[in-house]
């Protein structure tokens, strides 16, 4: 069984997106956020034989469950830092018996399907895979029948945490397949990126629709 996860925060203003927010407001950045998360859930509802959308926090579940689709399980997030919370979920999934299990960030509208798709087959052979992002981290991270030792002292939401996984890894003797690089939506350079690719996107949807539309505006007030 293969499990695609997505892990999300609801969309308050000035809960999420604080860089992007810091040169665009709070409001526009929660609402770029917003739209980043339902394209992907629109996008990535069919890769896996299961897909979860785990949510922060729990009293928001109906908000997330409008945006979900059919498609979508929900599982609220347990409380603690990054680490602990993709641990757990991590754990849960191989307990509940799926074999390769891939999580997602919320803000990665535009990821090729294909990088996903190869992150499963990649899976069959390695025991973690990982998706470098452009910011030092990681956009994807998988693994298989195990959950490896990287997710405690690490320095989240730095640009050490990519180099301090693959320590971890080689310390360990876990062998990690990687996929191509990708970028999250946290500065304003990225909003110039998002949107050439969202105006060229083969078949469009009312999400993106909306959300190019309000790229642009931010990009024209900042």
């Amino acid at each position: 069984m293969d499990l695609l996860g997505i892990f999300a925060k609801y969309w308050e203003p000035g809960k999420v997106k604080t860089r992007l927010a810091a040169d665009i407001g709070h409001q526009q950045a929660s609402q770029i956020y917003g739209g980043c998360l339902h394209i992907e859930l629109e996008r990535f509802g069919q890769i896996a034989d299961r897909c979860l959308l785990v949510y922060s926090p729990p009293e928001r579940r109906e908000d997330f469950q409008a945006i979900a689709g059919s498609e979508w399980e929900l599982q609220p997030q347990v409380q603690g830092d990054l680490g602990a919370r993709m641990r757990a979920f991590f754990q849960s999934a191989l307990d509940a018996g799926d074999h390769r299990v891939v999580l997602l960030g919320s803000d990665s509208p535009t990821l090729p399907v294909e990088f996903v798709e190869q992150a499963f087959t990649q899976l069959r052979q390695a025991d973690v895979v990982l998706g470098p992002s452009r910011d030092g981290g990681y956009y994807l991270v998988g693994t298989a029948q195990r959950v490896p030792p990287i997710f405690d002292d690490i320095q989240w939401s730095s640009p050490q945490v990519w180099q301090q996984t693959l320590d971890r890894l080689n310390a360990a003797g876990i062998p990690v397949a990687t996929l191509p690089g990708w970028y999250d939506v946290d500065h304003l350079e990225d909003l110039d990126r998002l949107e050439e690719e969202l105006s060229g996107a083969a078949s469009t949807s009312p999400a993106v629709e909306n959300l190019l539309a309000v790229v642009r505006r931010a990009r024209r007030s900042s």
